[in-house]
């Protein structure tokens, strides 16, 4: 898959999270929200960006989007309808919802080999766009951690 340079911009925001998810010794996940006021590369702007944070700060619901959500502030409804979420792994059902919720309408994912759970197509279901990357970097973070870290994984730490 080729991303465009605005894909470009917010997936690597969102792999610089997870490579600090990584060096922090927690679950390498890292998630971007990039606002799209038009298609000019010049009107986006990165809204908020986090990694999971599960293990560092003993916190079940801190997954990466739903840290990067609460890192962009409220916004207007009308932004969040005009963003792209982007995540270096796909998300579980609770991170999957608050993309529902929050009517964003396009999520830009890294790999989903590591935990594929069907909620990519509950969102297309819904009317999200999908678009699936397959970076190999990602795929390597999440190898590393799962078998460096296996009851940690093994214990609920997606997205």
């Amino acid at each position: 898959m080729t991303l465009n340079n605005i894909d470009k911009l917010g997936f690597a925001t969102a792999l610089a999270e997870a490579r600090k998810g990584s060096r922090e010794g927690g679950v390498p996940i890292g998630a971007a929200l990039v606002y799209h006021a038009s298609s000019a590369e010049a009107d986006c702007v990165v809204l908020g960006s986090a990694h999971n944070q599960r293990i560092q700060k003993s916190a079940p619901t801190l997954h990466a989007e739903i840290a990067t959500i609460e890192d962009a502030g409220q916004l207007s409804a009308d932004v969040y309808e005009k963003s792209t979420l982007y995540t270096t792994l796909s998300p579980c059902s609770m991170c999957a919802g608050a993309i529902l919720f929050y009517k964003i309408p396009r999520v830009v994912i890294g790999e989903n080999a590591s935990a594929s759970t069907g909620e990519e197509e509950w969102l297309r279901s819904r009317g999200v766009e999908v678009i699936l990357v397959n970076n190999e970097e990602c795929k390597e973070l999440m190898r590393n951690f799962i078998e460096n870290k296996p009851e940690a994984w093994n214990n609920g730490s997606s997205s």
